[in-house]
């Protein structure tokens, strides 16, 4: 074998081709167009093997096939070849220069990540940017829950970084996403932007920590914030970690925070306008309160121009309800969802018309008889009313989301209405 001919064919096998195929592609170079079997006679490979070798050959452009019986092969000319590895290999070098510091540093996140699979249970990130695009990967690959604990400005942050869209994203694929923050005037327009596709909530108490819970399975912890702990805006670091012990604790934090939270679009109402006007509703004593509602209404009407206002009467129905709710759940104790119904079976007793049971323990099922939502009379109103109390008492006593079933009045007269409670 010539000098040349031994480079070409090292050539050939430093870029993937088999010791039989650059056999195979020589013997082409050497004369025209030639069947498989003249090839393969030539470059001494068997027959069978040689046909199959030549259509990879082909595929991969080192070889054309013209006629059909028999087949002929056509050598691609070294030249063009060789100039097609030499392009190739500069697109390959001038890819890794134009890409070299996003490797290094996906490869430097990728060292400090952990999985269910590796015995670290904790990993340190160093850097803002390092922090923030670990945490959108992990936010956007979210299945189930996202929680997130932190001050109004740590959500500005966080929309300048884009992760908004990634939480959002994942909102409309189902995630349950819940936010508690503290909602101040200058960043207002960021929790609006949250609370669009998130449960949003205004912190009755100081936030001192920054997290991100994924899944139950992961939490982000910032160890220094972007309020002055690091050595410039730049100079942040997190922890990330899939320990159980340390993912419940900050669950539980964000909980803590949550109950007592209050809900944003009150939290907007207090900043945005003035207090609101306290209109009691005494039986006997109801013309004072309701002729300040109507001059609030007119007012209102005034300043956006609008000729007629018409209320929608399941909407005001839920504002009752919730109203009539929190006032309940002030009347009634207990931690546990069973040790608010026992406690709300008493109120019921004592203070109303109706009769309350517990049904079920899980899910907590409620049967009421006795009050006007199990009567002919109005059974629309006790649909939309009753559930909406329930939930607001539960809710404003255990501090999770709750949902409460409607009943079917006109169904269950005569023995109540059933109200089946599930936690979200």
């Amino acid at each position: 074998m010539s000098r040349a001919v031994s480079g070409l064919f090292e050539l050939l096998t430093e870029h993937g081709v088999s010791e039989k195929g650059a056999r195979l592609y020589l013997a082409a170079c050497r004369g025209g167009p030639e069947t498989a079997s003249e090839l393969a006679r030539r470059a001494a490979v068997h027959r069978v093997e040689a046909y199959r070798v030549l259509k990879q050959l082909a595929a991969d452009g080192l070889l054309s096939i013209t006629g059909t019986s028999p087949q002929r092969f056509v050598a691609t000319p070294p030249s063009e070849l060789v100039d097609s590895w030499i392009h190739r290999a500069n697109a390959r070098v001038h890819h890794l220069e134009s890409n070299r510091a996003r490797i290094l540093a996906d490869w430097e996140e990728a060292r400090s990540e952990v999985d269910g699979h590796d015995p670290r249970k904790f990993a340190v990130l160093d850097g803002r940017a390092t922090i923030r695009r670990f945490l959108g990967r992990r936010l956007g690959a979210a299945e189930r829950e996202i929680l997130l604990t932190g001050a109004g400005s740590w959500l500005a942050g966080l929309t300048d970084a884009g992760i908004d869209r990634t939480v959002r994203d994942a909102a409309g694929r189902g995630v349950k996403v819940r936010v508690v923050t503290d909602v101040t005037p200058p960043d207002l327009p960021v929790a609006k932007h949250f609370a669009g596709f998130s449960e949003l909530r205004h912190a009755t108490t100081p936030i001192s920590s920054r997290a991100a819970i994924v899944d139950r399975s992961g939490v982000l912890l910032y160890v220094s914030g972007e309020d002055g702990l690091g050595r410039s805006v730049e100079a942040q670091v997190a922890l990330w970690s899939i320990d159980p012990a340390f993912v419940q604790l900050a669950r539980d934090y964000h909980k803590r925070l949550w109950g007592p939270a209050t809900r944003s679009e009150e939290r907007f109402v207090e900043l945005e306008h003035p207090p609101s006007a306290v209109l009691p509703v005494v039986a006997g004593r109801d013309s004072v309160p309701f002729q300040r509602l109507k001059e609030v209404t007119r007012l209102g009407m005034r300043a956006a121009g609008v000729r007629e206002l018409h209320l929608r009467l399941p909407e005001l129905i839920e504002a009752i309800a919730r109203q009539l709710g929190r006032e309940v759940a002030d009347e009634v104790e207990g931690r546990t969802p069973e040790e608010v119904a026992r406690s709300l079976a008493q109120y019921y007793a004592t203070h109303t018309m109706g009769r309350m049971e517990v049904v079920r323990g899980k899910p907590l099922t409620l049967r009421v008889t006795g009050c006007f939502a199990c009567t002919e009379d109005s059974p629309e109103i006790g649909r939309v009313l009753c559930p909406r109390l329930l939930r607001s008492v539960l809710e404003a006593r255990l501090g999770d989301h709750w949902e409460v079933s409607k009943p079917d009045p006109t169904k269950h007269a005569a023995r109540g209405c059933l109200f089946v409670a599930t936690a979200g």
